[in-house]
């Protein structure tokens, strides 16, 4: 029995230090990033700028939320960006050409988006295809049909439905709301439902899944229905952002909500992961980054190199993990 006023040992201070390091480390370099770019540049801090940059990264949290109940199964997408290109085009074609509803096109951007998750789901599910290359394949075939159908043209919202992106409550734009209800609701699916614990229990081992009797199959075909309907709604609110449906839309947005969910600390080998901090701590990060980068001045190419490192960190210490853990439990046992 240790005495009062006997120092830790170094092993129990090193074992300290690593959980407080997984637990609190990202948030710490959230508040860096904030603080970096507020000593740096002029008008980052102000509260305008961070409104317009919550407003701006509204999208991302979206897709990325049903991307990261695909990656906590152990599955990928890749196909969101297209999926999201593809569904809004749909619906600006219904407003603009055939004079259709706001409303009912709103509705068909998200059956389309849903429909579009379904065949994902069929060619990973039902035709055994890995997630990656399925996705991939459907993510070059969706901006295909998508390019199809405007002729590469830039399609112009209406400006009655443009109006929408005005609305605001506070001064804080509505669908920065709408995102934080998506990303909650996600997250309460995941960790509060029989569906959420069936995920990640599958996340966790497939093979273990199928012999406790999960229905894995259909559990992995809803998860991509659910999240190409959800890239759908990000789609179609980052359109009405711009105002339009252009050739452009969507590009290397997959890749964006892939590295949103994984430098928020949901593991790419499934099994683990909160959606609610991840999703919003990785949305956060690189719309910091990206903002403050304009705000420096820097080369627009700037923003991919340093992205494309915070990846690579977040995934080699995503690898790092288990070793870690085992590391310290050893340590404190000795």
């Amino acid at each position: 029995m240790t005495s009062i006023g006997t120092p830790a040992s170094p092993a129990t201070g090193s074992a300290r230090l690593r959980h407080f390091a997984r637990r609190y480390g990202f948030h710490v370099v959230i508040l860096a990033i904030f603080v970096f770019f507020s000593l740096a540049t002029q008008h980052f801090h102000e509260i305008g700028n961070l409104i317009s940059l919550v407003h701006a990264m509204s999208p991302l949290m979206v897709i990325a939320s049903g991307l990261a109940l695909v990656v906590i199964a152990g599955q990928l997408d890749i196909s969101v960006g297209s999926a999201a290109f593809l569904s809004s085009t749909v619906g600006a074609i219904l407003m603009v050409r055939y004079g259709v509803n706001p409303l009912l096109a709103c509705l068909a951007v998200v059956a389309v988006g849903a429909l579009l998750g379904a065949i994902n789901g069929f060619i990973v599910v039902i035709m055994g295809v890995n997630p990656l290359i399925a996705t991939l394949g459907t993510m070059i075939a969706f901006r295909g049909a998508a390019l199809q159908l405007t002729a590469a043209r830039t399609i112009d919202l209406p400006d009655g439905v443009l109006q929408v992106n005005d609305l605001s409550i506070a001064s804080i734009p509505i669908d920065v709301f709408l995102a934080l209800a998506i990303v909650i609701a996600m997250h309460l699916l995941h960790r509060s439902t029989t569906f959420g614990r069936h995920i990640t229990a599958i996340g966790n081992g497939t093979e273990l899944a199928q012999r406790i009797g999960l229905p894995v199959r259909r559990l992995v075909f809803r998860n991509f229905v659910l999240c190409g309907l959800l890239a759908s709604v990000g789609g179609l609110m980052s359109t009405l952002q711009i105002g339009s449906v252009t050739a452009y839309m969507g590009i290397g947005l997959e890749f964006n909500a892939v590295a949103a969910v994984v430098v928020g600390g949901i593991s790419l080998f499934g099994g683990r992961g909160s959606i609610l901090q991840g999703v919003i701590l990785g949305a956060l990060a690189f719309e910091m980054i990206r903002n403050g980068l304009n705000h420096l001045g820097a080369n627009p190419y700037a923003y991919r190199l340093v992205s494309g490192t915070v990846i690579f960190i977040a995934m080699y210490a995503d690898a790092l993990k288990p070793s870690l853990r085992k590391a310290g439990s050893i340590l404190e046992r000795t």
